[in-house]
Formats: C-alpha cells, sequence, structure tokens
C-alpha cells in the first residue's frame, strides 16, 4: 500500500507535538486502538511514543530462546486481521514479530510512532482540557536536539500493559558477583551459554522456555524453583502449506476453526477459576497424568514430588509445554528447592550451606505487574496523581477509565488479564470502548465545544467491588500460593472475574450516566444516554450439525441441479 502523504505534514507529522491523541506503546494494544482510529473516522491525527526500537511490546523485548506464545496461533491474532500463514500450532516469539511488523506497514503506522522515546510524566490541565505529556528522548542523533519535550493531545491513552518493566530477583550480594547477569526480557545475544555453568532464577512459564533450550547447550543448569507450577501438555504441531491455503482462499474454514478454539479456551475457564467445578477435577488429572508420564518410574520419584504443587490448579499461571519436565531429568541439570541465601563472587549459596559456581545467572522472575504506569507518574485533575489514588490497589471502571483522569483510556489495565484465553479478545475491546470515548471528544472539538470525560467515583468503587467479591471464591485468591496476579497485600489486581465473552459484552457500549462529563459538549453527550456497538463474535454461533445439514442440503442442491439441466 503506497503512502498518499510520504513526507510529514504539519498538523500531525513527526515533528508536530500537538496531536487529537497520545499513544503510549506501540505493542498489539496500541497499534489495535490506532488502527481502529484509522477504520472508524480515518484520523491520523495521533502520536504513537515507544521506548523500544520496534513495533510488538512483549514480543518485541522478549527474545530468549525458546520464547513463545501458550495460546494457539489462529487465536492470537487481530480478528480484523487474520494471519493466513502461521506455520505452527503455538506461534514463536519471531512469527509474531513478523505478523505484528507486517500489520504495522499495512496500517502505515510507523510514520506515526517515535521509537526510543520514553514518558516521564504527563499532567492534566484543567484549563486548556488537554494532556501536557513529558517525553524523553533516549538515544540517536536526536538527543542531540535536546532531551526532553511536551506533546499536548485532548486524550492520553496508555497501551503499556502489564508485563513490560522486568522485576528483578534482589538477591543478596548479586552485584558482587563476577560472572554474566541477564534478565530474561533482556537477553543478551552476543553472550555464548555453551559449555558455561548456568544458573537460572524462576520456574514459571518463561523459564519453562528458556530451560529445554539452554540445557542441551550448558555445561550444566540449576533451576532455583520457589514452587513448582502445573504444567498442561502443549500437544505442539506443524500447519502445513496446504492448511495454510485452505485458511487463505476458503473463509469459512479458517474462522470455524478459530471459533472452535475460541469455544475450547472459554470452557477452560471454569477449570481455572473454580476449584470446585468438575473441569477443574478433570485438569488436575491432566496435569498429574502428563507429570507421571513425562517423569516415570521410581527413579523420578523425587523429582516428581518437588514438581507437584500443593494448591489449586489456576491459583498461578500454569505452564504449556511438553518439554519442560524431560529437561529437568537429564544428567546435567539440578532442581534446587532450597531457599537461596545470598550470592557470592562465584556463584549462589542455598540455605544448608550449599554452594553452586556459576559463569551466568539468568533471572526469569517476570514484570512488575501491579504496579500499572510504572514508572510514568500521571496527574489528574487538581494534579491528583495515579499513584496516590492507587495507593492501596489498582482499579478502573472495566478496566478502561480512572476516577479524576479526564479523556484517558488504558488497555490491559487492571482485572482485565486472562489466565485461559487469548489476550488479543479484550484487547480489541478496549480499544472500541476508547475510541467511543475519543470520538465524543473530538466530535466536540470540530463544534467548536469542550468535553472531558471521567468514571465517576461511585461507579469505579462499585464496579471494582463486584469485581473483588468475585475473585474473592476464585483460585487466583487461594492462600496457598502467591502469584503475579496479586499486589503485596493479597489484593488480586490484575485478572478478570469472568469469561471472555463477558467482558466483551460489558465492553461493547458506554453508558454516558457512568461519567463526570464536563464541558460545553457535555449535556449533548449526556442526550445519547448510551453509545452500543457490534461486538466481534469469535465463538461458535452453529452447531457442527447445523453446518454438517447445510452441507448435504447444498450438496443434493447442486446434484437435483445438474439432473435437471442434464435432463433439459
Amino acid at each position: 500500500m503506497s503512502d498518499p502523504n510520504p513526507y510529514p505534514k504539519a498538523d500531525f507529522g513527526r515533528n508536530a507535538n500537538n496531536a487529537d491523541v497520545l499513544i503510549i506503546g506501540a505493542g498489539i494494544a496500541g497499534m489495535c486502538t490506532a488502527i481502529d482510529m484509522i477504520r472508524q473516522s480515518g484520523n491520523r491525527n495521533f502520536i504513537i511514543v515507544e521506548k523500544s526500537n520496534q513495533v510488538g511490546g512483549t514480543w518485541n523485548d522478549n527474545n530468549y530462546p525458546g520464547c513463545c506464545c501458550d495460546v494457539w496461533s489462529h487465536l492470537y491474532s487481530l480478528s480484523f486481521e487474520p494471519n493466513f500463514n502461521w506455520t505452527r500450532q503455538y506461534p514463536g516469539q519471531e512469527e509474531i514479530q513478523d505478523y505484528l511488523i507486517q500489520v504495522a506497514h499495512k496500517y502505515q503506522l510507523y510514520r506515526h510512532i517515535r521509537f526510543s522515546t520514553a514518558v516521564e510524566e504527563a499532567h492534566w490541565d484543567d484549563n486548556s482540557n488537554q494532556w501536557q505529556t513529558t517525553i524523553r528522548r533516549l538515544g540517536g542523533k536526536e538527543v542531540e536536539i535536546g532531551n526532553e519535550y511536551m506533546i499536548l493531545s485532548d486524550f492520553l491513552v496508555s497501551a503499556v500493559g502489564q508485563l513490560n518493566v522486568p522485576k528483578h530477583s534482589n538477591l543478596r550480594g548479586l552485584e558482587e558477583f563476577r560472572g554474566k547477569v541477564m534478565h530474561s526480557a533482556r537477553w543478551d545475544w552476543d553472550y555464548d551459554f555453551r559449555e558455561k555453568k548456568v544458573g537460572i532464577v524462576g520456574s514459571g512459564a518463561t523459564a519453562a522456555q528458556i530451560i529445554p533450550e539452554i540445557a542441551a547447550s550448558c555445561k550444566n543448569l540449576t533451576v532455583f524453583q520457589r514452587s513448582p507450577v502445573w504444567v498442561m501438555p502443549r500437544h505442539d504441531a506443524t500447519i502445513g502449506p496446504a492448511m495454510q491455503l485452505m485458511y487463505r482462499f476458503v473463509p469459512f474454514v479458517r474462522r470455524r476453526y478459530r471459533a472452535a478454539l475460541m469455544d475450547s479456551r472459554e470452557g477452560f475457564f471454569d477449570a481455572s477459576y473454580n476449584a470446585e467445578s468438575s473441569k477443574h477435577d478433570f485438569v488436575m488429572d491432566v496435569t498429574k497424568q502428563h507429570l507421571l508420564s513425562q517423569l516415570p518410574g521410581d527413579s523420578n520419584a523425587a523429582l516428581r514430588e518437588k514438581l507437584s504443587p500443593t494448591y489449586p490448579f489456576g491459583c498461578k499461571r500454569c505452564i504449556v509445554s511438553d518439554d519442560y519436565y524431560p529437561a529437568l531429568a537429564q544428567e546435567n541439570v539440578t532442581l534446587e528447592t532450597m531457599p537461596i541465601t545470598g550470592v557470592s563472587p562465584g556463584g549462589v549459596n542455598v540455605k544448608g550451606g550449599i554452594h553452586y559456581d556459576f559463569d551466568l545467572i539468568i533471572e526469569a522472575t517476570g514484570f512488575l505487574t501491579t504496579q500499572f504506569m510504572y514508572p510514568i507518574k500521571i496527574y489528574g485533575t487538581k494534579g491528583r496523581s495515579l499513584e496516590e489514588m492507587w495507593a492501596k490497589g489498582a482499579k478502573a471502571h472495566l478496566g478502561i477509565t480512572v476516577d479524576n483522569l479526564p479523556n484517558f483510556g488504558m488497555l490491559y489495565g487492571p482485572n482485565t488479564n486472562l489466565t485461559y484465553n487469548s489476550l488479543i479478545l479484550p484487547i480489541e475491546a478496549q480499544s472500541k470502548y476508547i475510541n467511543a470515548l475519543i470520538s465524543s471528544v473530538l466530535q466536540a472539538k470540530r463544534q467548536g465545544k469542550s468535553l472531558s470525560i471521567q468514571p465517576k467515583q461511585q461507579v469505579v468503587e462499585d464496579y471494582n467491588k463486584e469485581v473483588q467479591a468475585r475473585l474473592a471464591n476464585s483460585t487466583f485468591a487461594n492462600p496457598n500460593c502467591t502469584s503475579w496476579f496479586k499486589n503485596e497485600a493479597g489484593l488480586i489486581t490484575n485478572n478478570w472475574c469472568a469469561s471472555a465473552i463477558a467482558y466483551q459484552e460489558r465492553t461493547c457500549f458506554v453508558d454516558w450516566t457512568d461519567f463526570d462529563l464536563r464541558g460545553t459538549a457535555a449535556a449533548d453527550v449526556y442526550k445519547k444516554g448510551k453509545t452500543k456497538w457490534k461486538r466481534v463474535v469469535e465463538e461458535t454461533q452453529i452447531s457442527n450439525g447445523a453446518i454438517g445439514l447445510a452441507c448435504l442440503t447444498a450438496i443434493g442442491v447442486s446434484l437435483a441441479g445438474y439432473a435437471f439441466y442434464k435432463k433439459a
């Protein structure tokens, strides 16, 4: 697709610092929001700022060995931009990144993105009804222009998500270690770990992907596990050229396949959420059998004991893998479950006086998931800081809008994480919701009026109470495990409390009575009552039996028509 405006324009080009919308983050969420602006209104008056050097968000930042998605590929793509060329049932990081780069090129997003650019802070100006966002250049020739500058926007969108700031192990004495230390989200591919003594801190989903890859090449590998994790079989497989052609040229087959994947994942909700359900019992049996089948016999009994969780399935994020358990059983791999007491210049010490010598320590310790927006400082009406408002835990109406933050929306915000389905589903729903807010603000602006939108504080409180009341009875709340779903006080700030479809249904309309609207256009917007749109329906809408009957009917009609034609 050729670019009709190949050079920067003064109204929204790369050299302009005044835009209708400023989007923080060029991952899936930020890209989706920008694309919806283009598709719905043709509006390109937006700027995207991205701290990294490429689009992709977490899929650009995380490129460690074995990095892949634990959601099926044909469900892990934008509904309006299917990828016919997935080569595996579960996509790897490189394939996902290639897909996102292609999408960015198709919608000409690159001319709106400022890479190597960080947001320091954002202030809402009550007088101008605009966001004043301080931007810091991180490198390159642009730093010679100046380290900081300001972008003014009528609307501010946070698309930084939950998995962007690495959480370090903070092991005592780590700074004295003479070897190499790297976080999984900051992988150094110039470091050769072959024939090296390696320690990996963490045993979650990231570690489970790294361990099989490096165990085959390093001299020895020690895995430091604080608590075991439930592991589901992966059953990955290639998608051959014939099926790729089928998905491309027979859209019904692809849509039907995606719907089946959606049905399967939605059916998994009860298993991961409700420890009293029969589905939960079934999945527990599957995981236990998976452990036994991959580590069979008396020789692996002690290892199986170390790898058997004592909390219900779903309390932590599960691992989806067929090679994690076998890797732990390799002769050069040690699973250490004793607590780490400190790090010395030569390695790691654990309780009981045991010392391990290492050349490399890998931190597979995840992200600062409950500190949403960190380290960006956000100030709303009357200068109130988001840090102050969220001192006891992050909360937002529908996980999208925050009281005292006018003309602001966030994607993958508080209580929107899914542990059982594709995150692209809620992201698309949030993007449509935010774009409905943006449209109202910009419509008022075009009419020479003003409009600020923020959720009523009571609406936010009531919604959050509802969500937390439902989560209190979930597996996530089980006291026998800690997870990145909870903050330090044990409040579940990250996960959604129902199915993905339920969230889509809650976010396919804006009820304007939920909002405190101010400005000369407020009365006009209140008169709308609700603004509605069709949600993206991914699940099966027709039974297999009905499909079969329709196919038979079509064949019958075709044969009858052919017979009539021959007779005539």
